[in-house]
């Protein structure tokens, strides 16, 4: 899904509980044919996303920098199936933290600052800004980071996945390197196809050209 994240900011502290569990559940995901119900996930596309995304785990795996944390295989066998793959790192500028493979690859930053640097460093890294998402127990970190946001993703959740936009009922689009923020799926969209005009139609027509604090009596 072009929605789907790509990079995720993780306090170090909150990192170390959930690696393990992310991990675990990440392996733990059906895939296969989508006609049997009982898998999660399908293939990419077609081969040319898959190569893609294999060279990108080829490269990922020589890498000292990334730090392979669940997934990473890619089997084109029976179809074009690259595993969900989940990768850390410690460097919020790496290639993977800010080039959008349009797959499976989560590339995480486990991150040491405070919370707005963090969303400093969110908002400058990607050209792209058509989804994000903030989970967040405190109302007020939520806001900020709403504010900090506000041009780094078209369509922005609070405590929810950022996939899942149904049309009619969540405007779906994004800025940046993600179009042009027209929000398909409402009336906003079609602005775009429509060349405004302005009618004015005067009932009372002027007896005068003077304006009223011209006269002096």
């Amino acid at each position: 899904k072009c929605s789907a994240a790509s990079r995720a900011y993780i306090p170090r502290h909150l990192w170390e509980e959930l690696r393990g569990p992310l991990a675990r559940e990440t392996e733990a995901i059906p895939m296969g044919d989508p006609s049997d119900f009982s898998n999660f996930m399908g293939a990419v596309i077609d081969e040319r996303a898959f190569r893609k995304h294999e060279a990108a785990l080829q490269d990922a795996a020589r890498d000292p920098d990334l730090h392979l944390i669940a997934g990473g295989e890619c089997d084109d066998s029976t179809g074009w199936f690259v595993r969900p793959t989940i990768i850390a790192t410690d460097d919020p500028h790496h290639d993977l933290m800010e080039r959008e493979l349009f797959g499976p690859i989560l590339t995480v930053y486990p991150y040491d600052s405070d919370w707005e640097t963090a969303l400093e460093l969110v908002d400058e890294t990607s050209p792209y800004g058509l989804t994000g998402a903030v989970f967040a127990t405190e109302r007020r970190a939520i806001n900020t980071g709403m504010r900090a946001l506000r041009h780094a993703a078209g369509n922005f959740y609070v405590n929810d996945k950022p996939t899942g936009a149904v049309v009619g009922q969540q405007p779906f689009g994004g800025a940046r390197q993600s179009g042009t923020n027209d929000k398909a799926g409402s009336a906003l969209n079609l602005l775009r196809w429509a060349s405004a005009r302005s009618l004015k139609e005067n009932f009372v027509p002027a007896s005068d050209w003077r304006y009223p604090h011209m006269d002096t009596d």
